[in-house]
């Protein structure tokens, strides 16, 4: 018998296969990671206030927000000690005074993977020479568009989402799905509200396992993957904020209140149940000048146990700052990916750019 293990490959392949005879709670998770260290630093809390280009991601509808022809936006951060590498690059541009549209790319993949399926060959001889190496991502592409309509105060906006997942060559998939947002402002108050995967969103999933994968699955016992569909199920987020302003307008507050719904089943959230489960999460930004801006939040509530066995509840903190200079924003959050109990906290940065037309 053949010793050649492909033991990392073969993990990845096996998470994949489980999912398909598990509910779909945690389909495409990449996508719920958030985007922008500004709206990070606020514990994610910008469905009802979001304004600018990162809008494509949290709330299509405040793409409307945007002030130049066109606005830019990066991040790049890494996780688990700089084995997974989460990117994201945005772009919005005005179409008129009364409509906009937005691209949106993400990625988040684990590069350099070793494969050792072919590491003993058919003689029986180890040979370091035939180890390659193999990429596991996800990426997501969000084409958005965004209207003011005849109501005061009220826009529209939607994304056409498309999915791709890859794990070398041994598997992929392709998704597709829809999200649908709205902004309403009321006197000083703004209300926000986000149907994420809108219709469901479906990947497909297709296997291309050699010989020697399939060899390797029999030898540990494990099942074959076969071709199948994985189901994303809607999510709805809503959002309330406020502005304030004092000292003749040259310090502001913003605070803002989302909850966040989800239709799977129990989980653990604030508020937990089987048909519907709602994290809640809090987040606020002081400015100054609208030069320098001060952030925190909330969010990730949930119930662990503490050393003693005893259920208590935990928060994740966030926090962040930011600048901007003419048509130059840069933000900077301390926080994480979700996970307050064994995720280290990452320091993110994002760039933002306005662009404007050169004035003949």
């Amino acid at each position: 018998m053949k010793k050649s293990k492909a033991i990392l490959t073969v993990a990845l392949l096996c998470a994949l296969n489980s999912v398909f005879a598990q509910a779909p709670k945690y389909s495409n998770e990449f996508l719920e990671i958030g985007v922008s260290a500004r709206a990070l630093g606020m514990g994610n809390s910008v469905v009802a206030s979001v304004n600018d280009v990162t809008s494509g991601y949290w709330n299509p509808a405040g793409l409307l927000g945007v002030t130049s022809d066109a606005q830019l936006s990066l991040m790049h951060a890494e996780y688990f000690a700089g084995i997974a590498k989460y990117d994201y690059g945005s772009l919005a541009f005005k179409l008129d005074s009364n409509s906009i549209v937005g691209v949106t790319a993400i990625r988040f993949g684990v590069d350099d993977i070793p494969n050792t399926t072919a590491l003993i060959d058919a003689s029986g001889n180890v040979n370091y020479d035939n180890i390659t190496s193999f990429s596991a991502a996800d990426y997501g592409f969000l084409i958005s568009y965004a209207r003011k309509f005849k109501i005061p105060g009220l826009q529209l906006g939607a994304n056409l989402k498309i999915i791709r997942r890859v794990v070398g060559d041994f598997a992929g998939a392709w998704g597709f799905g829809f999200d649908a947002g709205a902004q309403y402002q009321y006197k000083k108050w703004q209300f926000g509200l986000l149907a994420r995967d809108l219709t469901s969103t479906f990947n497909a999933w297709s296997y291309n396992l050699s010989p020697e994968m399939i060899a390797t699955f029999e030898q540990t016992g494990n099942e074959l993957p076969q071709d199948g569909l994985e189901v994303t199920l809607p999510r709805l987020l809503l959002g309330a904020a406020r502005k304030f302003s004092f000292f003749k307008g040259n310090v502001s507050l913003l605070t803002e209140l989302d909850a966040d719904a989800t239709f799977d089943g129990k989980r653990n959230t604030l508020i937990s149940s089987s048909p519907v489960s709602v994290d809640p999460h809090l987040g606020f930004e002081i400015g100054y000048k609208g030069f320098i801006y001060l952030r925190g939040g909330v969010n990730n509530i949930q119930q662990s146990t503490d050393v003693a066995g005893n259920p208590i509840w935990t928060v994740q903190p966030d926090f962040g700052v930011g600048i901007k200079i003419k048509s130059f924003c840069l933000d900077y959050a301390l926080t994480n990916i979700g996970d307050a109990s064994v995720a280290i906290y990452s320091n993110i940065f994002s760039l933002k750019f306005d662009i404007n037309k050169k004035k003949t």
